[in-house]
């Protein structure tokens, strides 16, 4: 059984990282390495999956890299990249009763205040649009009966969709429920839709 659970402790992947965020801008790239990192994985994928029959005539060594790569972006994505750019994280803890428990954590405080605009910028539209990319690798691969190539798109959008999924689920709070925050955004914007036309008449 899967629930959600949120914890407030502090965020703080190294002791360093947090003195060394209290004294950096707030505009620029706080942590290049990391968002060269957060990025490299997952657009390498990309790179390979669209050029590995020009590359090579081995599907097998293909898949094995392309796996390869989308394994080491999920790692680095929930273990690393998370935590120094925007400081959230999220993990599977297994209770003594074996039940599953998801924590999702957000840094308090003075931490939030240190992540960078463009370390958060860099974070969300990678963790965003290469998701995307493979859904539509997806579909390309379902209409041109591409069959053999489906496994590892569909490992693919597994592995990016459980990290987006993941750090969404840390940014709106572990314990609020997706369906019903969007369920309230749409019922908002239609009550606004609603008053404004009745103001016009």
């Amino acid at each position: 059984m899967l629930t959600g659970d949120t914890n407030d402790e502090d965020v703080s992947l190294f002791d360093a990282e947090e003195d060394s965020g209290r004294k950096s801008k707030k505009t620029g790239v706080r942590h290049p390495v990391a968002s060269f990192f957060h990025l490299f994985f997952r657009v390498i994928a990309i790179v390979v999956y669209l050029l590995c029959e020009l590359i090579s005539n081995s599907f097998i060594a293909c898949m094995v890299t392309i796996i390869l790569l989308l394994s080491c972006d999920f790692w680095t994505v929930k273990n690393i990249t998370g935590r120094l750019m925007v400081g959230l994280r999220w993990w599977n803890q297994v209770d003594d009763d074996g039940r599953s428990h998801w924590v999702f954590e957000s840094r308090k405080g003075s931490g939030k205040q240190e992540v960078s605009n463009s370390d958060s910028r860099i974070f969300w539209l990678g963790l965003i649009i290469c998701p995307i990319i493979w859904v539509l690798f997806a579909f390309s691969t379902l209409f041109s009966f591409k069959i053999k190539w489906m496994p590892v798109v569909i490992m693919a959008v597994v592995l990016q969709g459980a990290n987006l999924y993941g750090y969404v689920r840390c940014r709106v709070g572990g314990k609020t429920n997706l369906k019903n925050m969007a369920t309230n955004y749409f019922g908002r914007q239609f009550l606004k839709q609603t008053l404004s036309k009745e103001e016009e008449s």
